[in-house]
C-alpha cells in the first residue's frame, strides 16, 4: 500500500509540475429530445494543433453537476495538457442515471447523440469511435458503461470509477425507483437497466474497458462481482483497486489512472 501511494504521489508531482494552460469553457447545448439547454464544461489542451484530437466524455455522480470535475479536481487541467485530448463534462440531471426513461429524462439520447453532434460540429476533434471514450464516477460510472455497451458504434473505450454498476442491492436509494418504478414490482426493468445484466451485449474486442474502485467504497462488492463476471465471460478489461472511500479524495486519484488509460487507447494505431 505504501509503495502504491509513493508511486502515485511521484507521478502526481510530475504531472502537476507544469503550469496548466488548458482552456475551460462552460457552454450550453440544446437538447431537442428534452426541449432545454444543458450546461457542459469543455476542457481543451493548450497545445492542440490543427490536427483533430480525441475526446473523453466525463460524467458526474448522483447529486452532482457539470462543474464537479473541474472544481473538485483542478489538476484535471494538467492532465488534459499532458495527454493532449479534450474532456467534456455534461450535466446529467438529478438522478438520471443517464437513461432515457421519460420525456424529461432523455440523457442517453443527449449524451450519445445530441452532445456528440454539438461537440464535433464546433470543435476540431476526432469524429470516429477510435477518438471517443467515456467514463465517470458513481452514477456516472454506471452511466458510462451502460451507454458504451449500448452504443459500441459510438465509443471505442469506456471507464468507470466507483461505479454503481449494480444498484439492485440498493432498491430505495438515489431516486432509481422514480425512474424505473419500485424494484419489487419492476424487477425485469431494473435488470435491463443495469450494467451487470448488459455484459452479454459486448461484442468481442469491441471496447477497451477500465474499472476501478476503492476498497472502502460501498460499491466495492458490486465492482468485484462485475470484474468476476467480465472475467468469466472472457471480456478483456483492466481492473484496479486502491485504498479509498466513495469521495473526492479517491476520485481525484483515480482520474490520473483513468486518463492515462485513455491516452494509451487513443495512441493505438
Amino acid at each position: 500500500m505504501k509503495k502504491l501511494k509513493s508511486v502515485l504521489f511521484a507521478f502526481f508531482v510530475i504531472v502537476s509540475a507544469a503550469v496548466s494552460a488548458a482552456t475551460v469553457d462552460t457552454i450550453q447545448v440544446q437538447s431537442p429530445s428534452m426541449n432545454k439547454k444543458i450546461q457542459v464544461v469543455v476542457i481543451r489542451p493548450e497545445n492542440s494543433s490543427d490536427k483533430a484530437i480525441p475526446t473523453l466524455y466525463l460524467l458526474h455522480g448522483y447529486g452532482g453537476n457539470y462543474s464537479n470535475w473541474i472544481l473538485k479536481v483542478p489538476h484535471i487541467k494538467n492532465l488534459v495538457d499532458q495527454y493532449n485530448y479534450m474532456v467534456v463534462c455534461p450535466d446529467g440531471g438529478v438522478g438520471s442515471w443517464y437513461w432515457d426513461t421519460s420525456s424529461e429524462y432523455q440523457y442517453e439520447t443527449f449524451v450519445t447523440k445530441e452532445l456528440i453532434a454539438h461537440i464535433e460540429s464546433n470543435y476540431k476533434v476526432c469524429t470516429h469511435r477510435s477518438g471517443r471514450a467515456i467514463t465517470g464516477l458513481s452514477m456516472g460510472g454506471h452511466g458510462a458503461l451502460y451507454l458504451a455497451i449500448r452504443n459500441q458504434d459510438i465509443y471505442g473505450a469506456v471507464g468507470s470509477t466507483a461505479g454503481g454498476v449494480d444498484f439492485r442491492p440498493f432498491p430505495h436509494k438515489w431516486e432509481i425507483a422514480k425512474r424505473l418504478g419500485e424494484y419489487s414490482d419492476n424487477k425485469q426493468k431494473w435488470d435491463v437497466h443495469t450494467v451487470m445484466e448488459s455484459l452479454h451485449l459486448i461484442k468481442p474486442n469491441s471496447l477497451k474497458i477500465f474499472i476501478d474502485c476503492g476498497y472502502e467504497d460501498f460499491f466495492f462488492q458490486v465492482n468485484e462481482e462485475l470484474h468476476r463476471k467480465l472475467t468469466y465471460l472472457n471480456i478483456e478489461h483492466t481492473y484496479l483497486n486502491m485504498p479509498g472511500k466513495h469521495n473526492w479524495d479517491y476520485w481525484a486519484q483515480s482520474i490520473i489512472y483513468q486518463m492515462a488509460f485513455f491516452d494509451q487507447y487513443f495512441r493505438l494505431p
